[in-house]
């Protein structure tokens, strides 16, 4: 691992971040408490003896639960990631609530679905600070949709929703990717136009996080151009040329990434709008019939699949109100908060029932 930086040493995690693979199976993991995004040897069992066909696994919150000692309700898993050669599956957890909350790795192992916490103490790491992330003090609040009964419950015309506010610090990094040599990293900087979208190098090196771009969008739900709202969920698209990037109250924007010159302002695309009041929560591509589309996964509505072809011919949404975008599909299927490529043939799901349990779940993508 040392072509890529990495020495032998400890991720010290603060809080439960978003996660993704890079090259050689390294796994990037973000740290909002800390402003840090480290990458990680994860020593993966399974070698180069990739999984292959549908995976799926009940109770997974309980599980992990009774893993790390506690049971369900102390269970957050806030993203999921599959290894791109074994195919065992990588959750990012945070282990009970306020202060007292650890951030866990977990590994599920796909061959025969056991789970074991991964360590991260005395394995090649290595790690870049987001340097202008937000300060633990800053007054601003990041405004999200909870899935569950936090936050504060307001009514917004003929519908009643719940709203938490957490301090900004903790929307430094929303979602990250990598993409061609580089790990793009999404949330909300110090600045005033506050949205950003950074792309870091990788192998890692000082100042590695200055190639920033703050991002404008029109918000067709808002009626406005918005700086300051942070992306909640991205994917790269198009072979890695562009990403797709959702927002809360639901725009779908597309930014082309030849286009993102460092230190530059950059105007999204927006090409869909999914609705008021809702939030997106996880996206991937897929290939079906030697075509790419989209999926959405987000609070109000099924999952949400969208074609390529109509995204490319998108006209940008500059009008408040009507405009909806590109054609979309609404799936039934209800409750999932994450995805995930499993393979070629399969998409992975984190899908909460109506009891509340959560389970994995693979949907075959020839009948999304």
């Amino acid at each position: 691992m040392t072509e890529y930086g990495l020495r032998v040493g400890r991720a010290e995690l603060g809080s439960a971040g978003p996660i993704t693979f890079g090259p050689a199976g390294i796994l990037f993991l973000a740290d909002n408490a800390a402003a840090t995004v480290y990458a990680v040897d994860v020593a993966d069992p399974g070698g180069r003896t990739a999984g292959s066909g549908p995976f799926d696994l009940t109770d997974v919150d309980a599980r992990v639960g009774s893993l790390l000692g506690g049971d369900a309700a102390d269970i957050s898993i806030r993203d999921l990631a599959v290894h791109p050669d074994s195919g065992n599956i990588y959750l990012s957890v945070q282990r009970g609530h306020g202060e007292q909350a650890q951030a866990v790795l977990v590994r599920i192992d796909r061959a025969d679905a056991s789970i074991s916490d991964v360590p991260l103490t005395d394995v090649p790491v290595a790690s870049v600070t987001i340097a202008d992330a937000p300060a633990p003090d800053d007054e601003r609040v990041d405004v999200i949709l909870p899935l569950g009964d936090e936050g504060e419950q307001i009514t917004v015309g003929s519908r009643t929703i719940r709203i938490l506010r957490r301090p900004i610090r903790t929307a430094t990094v929303t979602d990250i990717a990598y993409v061609d040599g580089a790990l793009l990293v999404a949330g909300l900087s110090n600045e005033e136009f506050s949205s950003k979208l950074r792309r870091i190098p990788f192998p890692f090196t000082d100042g590695a996080d200055a190639a920033g771009n703050n991002l404008e969008i029109f918000h067709v739900s808002h009626g406005k151009w918005e700086t300051a709202a942070p992306i909640r969920t991205f994917v790269p698209f198009d072979g890695g040329r562009a990403i797709l990037a959702s927002y809360t109250c639901t725009p779908v924007v597309h930014f082309p990434l030849a286009e993102l010159a460092p230190g530059t302002k950059v105007v999204g695309r927006t090409v869909a709008e999914l609705g008021a009041m809702n939030q997106p929560l996880d996206m991937v591509s897929f290939v079906q019939g030697g075509e790419e589309y989209l999926l959405v996964a987000n609070t109000s509505h099924g999952l949400i699949k969208i074609a390529r072809r109509d995204i490319d011919a998108q006209a940008p949404l500059t009008e408040p109100t009507e405009p909806v975008g590109v054609p979309r599909e609404t799936a039934d299927l209800q409750g999932i908060t994450r995805l995930a490529n499993l393979d070629g043939e399969h998409v992975l799901a984190l899908q909460t029932d109506p009891d509340g349990r959560r389970h994995l779940r693979s949907l075959k993508s020839a009948s999304l």
